[in-house]
């Protein structure tokens, strides 16, 4: 079986950094561990050897694969920065947003130096071929100034304060920054705020100053799981209605492109009626903006409840109908007549081949 150069360039510094950390380990043992074959783990304890890595084999029960007493690798020199920024190294844009780029740049570099030659030119052809793109259709990386300044905050944990533009006006709060997130193209500022934890959009931070001092890190505080709860609850509470309605073959076909994904993700579609039409349960918002998601249907739709979802969404269209009344006879641009008649032989939205947006 052939190994592609990123899965051997892993298994040599696992190989290495386990005698590190070890002093002493069997070839069984790391086969096991890595889940590989002893020959794998053969031809890679003579790559190493090759590329002068002072490693040796001792015979016996207690024997295995050692390092030369006193040998540690220091990847070729990486510094405390450059090797806290190796979680960055595939995020290169991403790096240079936080102010990172020239310590990603020169960890990467670092670390392909460290490697084997054959294990290098893998690694750095591994690197052209792959490309992360954050944003999503449509959408622009938000690139906020005061970004730099508050990674280093982070970093240096730092207290800041900050001058910010919630929905609800402006507002300054001195803040204890806990950690960064970036999320569909956005960065977040998770912060203590007095007692609490709570979310701050970077993009919103008008001003920031950095504090003399540095904050409490004594207290347990994980981030990914702290943004994993907030965000299941942010879009739980983003969501506290279910609504029904029927949808025709098209408006099914496009629920993905006009619907939150997490609404798509919870609905619930029954079987295709004769009409082709199927019965949809899903999560919503509150009534307004639960009839703008819905209408971006247009006549594909038709909603069944709640009661009061329906009535605000039949306002909106009789708004519609008024302000974009047409002289009688004159056709609209999916065939259809003002009157509400189909013209003869023109195809409804429903009937027309749509390429679903990417």
């Amino acid at each position: 079986m052939r190994y592609t150069f990123a899965m051997r360039a892993s298994r040599l510094l696992f190989i290495l950094t386990t005698l590190q950390a070890r002093g002493r380990a069997s070839a069984r043992a790391l086969a096991d561990e890595y889940g590989v074959s002893l020959r794998t783990i053969y031809r890679d304890v003579d790559a190493l050897s090759a590329a002068g890595i002072p490693i040796y084999s001792e015979r016996g029960n207690q024997g295995g694969y050692r390092l030369l007493d006193g040998y540690r690798t220091r990847l070729n020199g990486m510094s405390a920065l450059e090797a806290e920024v190796l979680f960055l190294s595939g995020l290169s844009g991403q790096a240079a947003e936080l102010g990172l780029d020239a310590a990603c740049a020169s960890a990467r570099d670092k670390l392909l130096a460290a490697l084997p030659a054959d294990v290098r030119e893998g690694a750095g052809r591994m690197r052209l071929r792959f490309h992360l793109d954050v944003p999503g259709w449509f959408e622009a990386s938000e690139r906020p100034a005061c970004l730099p300044q508050l990674a280093q905050a982070v970093w240096g944990k730092q207290p800041i304060r900050v001058r910010y533009r919630s929905w609800k006006g402006e507002k300054e709060r001195a803040l204890d920054p806990l950690g960064v997130v970036l999320k569909g193209g956005a960065w977040y500022l998770v912060a203590r705020c007095d007692a609490s934890v709570r979310t701050y959009r970077v993009s919103r931070i008008l001003e920031l100053q950095v504090l003399d001092g540095h904050i409490d890190t004594t207290l347990d505080f994980d981030l990914t799981a702290y943004w994993t709860e907030n965000a299941r609850r942010f879009e739980q509470e983003q969501h506290p209605e279910r609504a029904t309605l029927r949808l025709s073959p098209w408006g099914i076909r496009m629920m993905e492109a006009f619907l939150p994904p997490y609404s798509v993700a919870n609905a619930t579609i029954g079987e295709a009626a004769l009409d082709g039409w199927r019965t949809v349960t899903l999560p919503v918002g509150p009534v307004r903006h639960a009839a703008y998601d819905l209408l971006r249907f247009g006549a594909e739709a038709e909603v069944l409840a709640p009661e009061a979802l329906r009535v605000h969404i039949g306002r909106i269209a009789t708004d519609l109908a008024q302000r974009y009344a047409m002289t009688p006879g004159t056709l609209a641009v999916d065939g259809r007549p003002a009157n509400g008649d189909v013209a003869p032989g023109a195809p409804l939205m429903s009937d027309c081949c749509s390429a679903p947006l990417p």
